[in-house]
């Protein structure tokens, strides 16, 4: 999200050699001093690093298939490995272990443990966090196109994509990592915390130190998940208007927290209410923008669409992701699907239906579309003087001797990262990628000029959209714009639709991402070169984690994502992967000239992207006629519309949740514990996320239930018991199973 930003001062650098950093806020959070002699890429590094990553990566992909998705970031890692790690310098004895012909040796114990071992182990364990776009891949073709891909195809495709970024990010680190003016703001909470852990910490009188407190509320959190996990699941989502009135498809449509506008709806479930992101660590103008947009889209534009019957609205599901003929009967995607090409049969889907998906669906698009041009107008607006600024002096060659202080001790201190290794990687991985789109019998459908195609793109937005993260800590996405891009070219190929987007999107993030964690390193003063290999060895560990889960759970689980042959309230209903084959089939099998053209019945989705131009710039101009209202600049369209499209996806109950208990901890305990929230607040997000993950693997494997909903009672299934809310309220649509007969 936006923020305001210091005004850097560059004449600060040449009058004293002692200068901090221009940033107020790195010279309030980092320390400037360092010892170079301490140990890095210890054998407590790596076993750490590795085993988190394995475990975050597993518990990420796990969960990534399950109707209350939870996504575990590196934060509880962080708390835990640090007494892991001391417990290992006092017990692991100090042998010199040598590696024969390569004249190398390493200690098992080199002394104490220390901060940069601690912030390593963590850069290898975060590679697990945030998922793998190419998994979506081979989840849509096993589980919703019902096809086979070739494993080492499969294993190829996970590794290049998230790898090709890295080859690339070296020749941006002048600019985005060494230049003082970049200064990515999310890396300061990291740090933050680090400092926090490893520096001595006294006991407040009558309370707990920060680890202590995260052990307790972890095992809280831990204990009590059994219950919605596993004998009271109906508690995720309650929705109180649908016990009431249990006959009546409106009210349903109303009150259901997972179809429907959730009035009354509520669960009692962390998984519930961090959905969308931990609602204790959401700041306050982030809070209020969310809950803007929510209201906006969810009380007043799709009711006023549905009941309106814009795009024949009740004919279909009121929330949902799936796709439908006119009728309103789930599309037949094999009638239009050649099973020989894997390509779109036109005359058959001209003499079939065209696409139809529910208007909660269509409007989630548009505002896709107002979110792509809504975040760079206000970037442009709110930002570009500023980053301008910043650009010119990152590149000034003026700026090489005026490195800040942190910067001049890196330089004096590490030897910087050889850019031959780059430029290795960078070919060798593209050579991999160009064998995995042209290999195994072209089965990926891009040939090798669109992989290029995707490959420059990434690397044209890699610059502008990294000065955008490093000054804004706000990162746009360029996943529509590749949709569009590859769906013109190659209209009525699903494959070459998502794996061009993947390559696209993932290594323009990961390139990111890379030079995000570069700089916490820079930060933290962790050699350059240990840095490079601790990540590219994460990436790689995480990769065939990540893989590897998400091949077993399709082998595995009797049909997963196949909402309709799923036993009643299985949790394995893969929302997100849903929403990524609806967009294969969207952008990929019909195309966008056939779905948004001007012959479309959706054609009218495009305004969208004049709304996204239009709403920062009325903000803007308020926000100029009106200086002293200082509120009105942190109205932030791209917040407001990125939240309003989380719909379908995530349902109405998690926001819900998600309101309730960010009010309750970023309003009230704010204002009335100020010190407590401060010292506690992030801490107890950590340990809730931990505790909920383990308890949920743990039922999984020792109850020995796919669907972990073993007890037999009403209050047994994740189900809210809003099932007419699927229902259409249109007279001659199709009828689901369970809906009743409209006259």
């Amino acid at each position: 999200m936006a923020s305001v930003a210091p005004e850097p001062s560059p004449s600060q650098f040449n009058e004293k050699e002692d200068d901090d950093c221009p940033i107020e806020q790195v010279r309030m959070t980092m320390l400037t001093t360092d010892d170079p002699s301490q140990p890095c890429l210890t054998i407590r590094t790596w076993f750490l690093g590795a085993v988190s990553c394995v475990l975050l990566s597993f518990v990420n992909q796990f969960f990534n298939y399950r109707t209350n998705q939870i996504s575990v970031n590196s934060i509880f890692v962080q708390i835990l490995a640090l007494p892991v790690g001391r417990w290992m310098a006092r017990v692991l004895p100090p042998t010199i272990i040598r590696i024969p012909l390569l004249d190398w040796s390493f200690s098992l114990n080199p002394g104490p443990f220390n901060m940069k071992e601690h912030v390593l182990s963590i850069i290898i364990a975060n590679s697990g966090t945030g998922g793998i776009y190419a998994v979506h891949i081979i989840t849509i073709l096993k589980a919703f196109y019902h096809r086979g891909i070739n494993v080492m195809a499969a294993i190829l495709l996970t590794q290049t994509t998230q790898l090709l970024g890295f080859g690339w990010a070296g020749l941006f680190r002048k600019y985005l990592v060494d230049s003082p003016y970049m200064w990515w703001p999310g890396t300061l909470v990291v740090a933050s915390l680090f400092r926090a852990l490893n520096e001595e910490e006294r006991r407040v009188k009558g309370g707990v130190t920060r680890l202590q407190f995260f052990l307790i509320c972890m095992i809280c959190s831990f204990s009590y998940y059994i219950v919605p996990n596993y004998f009271f699941p109906a508690i995720s989502s309650i929705s109180i208007l649908c016990l009431i009135w249990k006959d009546s498809i409106p009210i349903h449509q109303i009150g259901s927290g997972m179809r429907g506008l959730g009035v009354g709806a509520i669960g009692f479930d962390w998984a519930t209410a961090s959905m969308i992101g931990s609602p204790i660590a959401a700041p306050t103008y982030v809070f209020c923008n969310v809950l803007a947009g929510y209201v906006i889209l969810v009380y007043i534009l799709l009711p006023l669409c549905y009941w309106s019957n814009l795009y024949d609205a009740r004919r279909f599901t009121f929330l949902s992701s799936q796709l439908f003929e006119r009728s309103g009967k789930p599309y037949d995607l094999s009638r239009v699907l050649d099973n020989k090409t894997f390509t779109l049969n036109v005359e058959e889907y001209e003499n079939y239906s065209d696409i139809r998906i529910s208007t909660s669906f269509a409007i989630n698009y548009g505002i896709g579309f107002a979110t792509l041009t809504a975040t760079l107008c206000h970037v442009l607006l709110f930002d570009g003087q500023y980053m301008l600024k910043l650009w010119r002096q990152a590149t000034s060659k003026a700026n090489e001797k005026f490195l800040d202080v942190h910067g001049r001790m890196m330089k004096a201190n590490y030897a910087a990262v050889p850019q031959w290794w780059f430029h290795l990687l960078l070919l060798l991985v593209t050579a991999l990628s160009i064998y995995t789109v042209e290999g195994f019998g072209r089965a990926l459908q891009l040939p090798y000029w669109g992989l290029l195609l995707a490959m420059a793109m990434a690397f044209f937005f890699t610059l502008p959209i990294g000065i955008i993260a490093a000054t804004t800590n706000t990162m746009p996405g360029i996943n529509i714009l590749t949709e569009i891009v590859i769906g013109y070219i190659m209209p009525g190929n699903p494959l070459a639709s998502v794996v061009f987007k993947t390559y696209g999107c993932t290594s323009m993030g990961q390139a990111i991402n890379f030079l995000s964690d570069f700089k916490l390193g820079h930060y933290m003063k962790i050699p350059p070169r240990s840095m490079f290999i601790a990540q590219l060895a994460g990436s790689v560990i995480a990769n065939a984690s990540y893989f590897g889960t998400a091949w077993w759970l399709l082998s595995d689980v009797p049909h997963i994502c196949e909402t309709n042959l799923l036993p009643k309230g299985s949790p394995w209903t893969c929302p997100s992967d849903t929403v990524f084959f609806s967009s294969s089939v969207i952008w990929g099998v019909v195309g966008p000239r056939r779905m948004f053209g001007p012959d479309s019945i959706y054609s009218g989705l495009n305004y969208f992207f004049l709304l996204g131009l239009f709403a920062p710039a009325t903000v803007y101009l308020f926000h100029r006629l009106f200086l002293e209202k200082k509120w009105i600049r942190l109205i932030n369209f791209p917040v407001i519309f990125a939240a309003a499209g989380y719909i379908p996806l995530v349902k109405t109950v998690n926001f819900n949740c998600w309101f309730i208990v960010g009010f309750v901890f970023n309003y009230w305990v704010l204002k009335h514990h100020k010190q407590w929230w401060g010292r506690y607040a992030y801490v107890l997000s950590a340990a809730l996320d931990a505790g909920t993950s383990f308890m949920a693997v743990i039922a999984f494997f020792t109850l020995g239930n796919y669907n972990i909903n073993s007890v037999n009672w009403w209050g047994g299934v994740t189900d809210d018991y809003c099932q007419l809310a699927k229902c259409p309220t249109e007279p001659g649509a199709y009828i689901p199973k369970g809906c009743p007969e409209l006259q």
